[in-house]
């Protein structure tokens, strides 16, 4: 190879060096800036359960210690009052059922928010006691079976979070006659598993529109640094295999 040929070979070379150089540099750069990107995104989405978890419990609460007693205190008066005729009986007792029925609700509410299930007695039980009422409350068959391994308490109310969202979807839209929910420990990971014989859904379309308790779902599953599995297609019902890091 001549002189000329070898500088030419050369700077065409030192070229295509600082080319892949200048390349490699912004597909790093670019990465790095996902990764931030990412971190940032679930460190907000940390911070909105967080913020939304507190506020629960501070309502929850209230409910509970403030106007709980003084609903009581009202029934109790209530009570105490001595009709005249059979007008005023009647008043008397619509006004204490009433009472009830708030008092009831207040006490679903409440437990909605923040149920006390969950932390006297963990994760398997509070499912199993919201399983119940759910089934009650909306007739759908609910079979639970779970075992029983306690975790950090801001774990257990995410996972809890989950199976909530799970039941509530399969209430309002599955149009299922039954669910099965199955909670599991396997080598240091809690492993949750639920199957309806509802509707089904276009999980793409479901995604492109942006399903709220879809959203719900992969965000606190993602928090929980787990992985999220969902099988579901038109008329075929919903399966989720959840694994969360114990």
């Amino acid at each position: 190879m001549d002189p000329a040929n070898k500088d030419l070979y050369q700077i065409i070379l030192i070229g295509a060096g600082i080319l892949v150089a200048i390349l490699v540099y912004f597909v790093v750069a670019i990465i790095r800036q996902q990764r931030k990107v990412y971190h940032w995104q679930q460190d907000r989405i940390a911070a909105e359960i967080t913020t939304l978890e507190n506020e629960r419990k501070r309502i929850a609460a209230d409910l509970h210690d403030e106007l709980g007693p003084v609903l009581s205190a009202v029934r109790l008066q209530i009570n105490h009052l001595e009709p005249e005729d059979e007008t005023e009986k009647m008043v008397l007792a619509r006004s204490t059922s009433q009472i009830d029925e708030v008092i009831q609700r207040f006490r679903e509410i409440s437990y909605d928010l923040m149920p006390n299930t969950l932390l006297r007695k963990g994760l398997s039980r509070a499912v199993e006691e919201f399983a119940e009422k759910m089934q009650l409350a909306n007739g759908l068959n609910i079979n639970f079976s779970g075992e029983e391994q306690r975790m950090q308490p801001e774990k257990e109310l995410n996972v809890f979070r989950i199976v909530q969202e799970i039941v509530h979807n399969t209430i309002k839209h599955a149009r299922a006659g039954s669910l099965v929910i199955e909670l599991r420990f396997r080598n240091n990971k809690m492993l949750l598993y639920t199957k309806d014989d509802g509707l089904g859904f276009d999980y793409r379309e479901k995604e492109q529109r942006g399903g709220l308790g879809l959203l719900n779902l992969q965000s606190r599953v993602a928090l929980l640094k787990g992985n999220l599995q969902l099988d579901t297609q038109p008329g075929k019902g919903t399966v989720y295999n959840i694994e969360i890091p114990v």
